[in-house]
């Protein structure tokens, strides 16, 4: 009897495991899943994000964001009437303005490090498996007082970043990791707010991003966000002569 008894409880508890437990793998498939799922996202030629950012405490300046496959970024920001630009053409990494000058200015080797993983155009979520990196569920935690589940991402290179994600609708809310900043190791955490979709896929409207247990953040808030519209490459190349 009692034998039987406990392999009705075995039977029970394996009938349960599979609605309750989940994998770092399948949150992460949710979260995709989420945002439109790969196929969509791979659809993605270029996007162009227009809104404010903060540049300095209590003061937000205009920006647009433009991306194109496979690895292309630039940022422009327009402070008083002066844009400066940052931007990477898959090789090289470029600034314009920061220094109030009119000539591009090669990037140091630890920023355009930087720039190469923000400019992976799909994510490290997607493909990771084939891109080299491995995932892990930590657990779960409160986010601001939403449960997320934490998965650590820790990608071919050695990076590893903590991704939370909320537990009901699968789409991140903070990402942490660390990076170094003139030689030393700082941990960043970047928060996502306001989804909403745009033409099928569901996207981030509002970010804050900087150090760690640090108050100051840089918030950028997307007013407008625009998908597949023409973008030459010329926006993204220098007239730096070196590769």
């Amino acid at each position: 009897m009692l034998r039987t008894l406990l392999n009705a409880i075995g039977v029970i508890l394996m009938l349960a495991l599979p609605a309750s437990a989940q994998t770092a793998d399948e949150i992460i498939a949710k979260n995709l899943q989420a945002k439109g799922g790969v196929d969509k996202l791979k659809s993605i030629a270029t996007l162009r994000m227009s809104g404010t950012m903060t540049v300095e405490p209590g003061r937000d300046a205009p920006f647009v964001m433009e991306l194109k496959r496979p690895n292309q970024m630039r940022v422009d920001i327009t402070v008083q009437g002066r844009t400066m630009t940052q931007a990477f053409d898959g090789k090289v990494g470029w600034t314009l303005g920061f220094d109030g000058g009119n000539w591009p200015v090669p990037m140091p080797a630890e920023a355009v490090k930087a720039l190469e993983a923000q400019a992976d155009f799909d994510g490290p979520l997607v493909d990771y498996q084939a891109k080299g990196s491995t995932v892990e569920l930590v657990g779960k935690e409160a986010v601001n007082g939403t449960d997320a589940y934490k998965v650590k991402l820790t990608m071919k290179s050695g990076e590893v970043r903590y991704y939370y994600f909320d537990a009901t609708r699968y789409l991140e809310i903070k990402v942490e990791g660390t990076m170094k900043v003139q030689g030393k190791e700082v941990v960043n955490e970047g928060t996502f707010g306001d989804y909403k979709d745009v033409d099928g896929l569901v996207f981030p409207h509002t970010t804050e991003s900087g150090q760690k247990e640090t108050p100051l953040k840089q918030k950028r808030t997307v007013q407008k966000l625009e998908i597949n519209v023409p973008i030459d490459d010329s926006r993204f190349r220098s007239r730096i002569a070196i590769r």
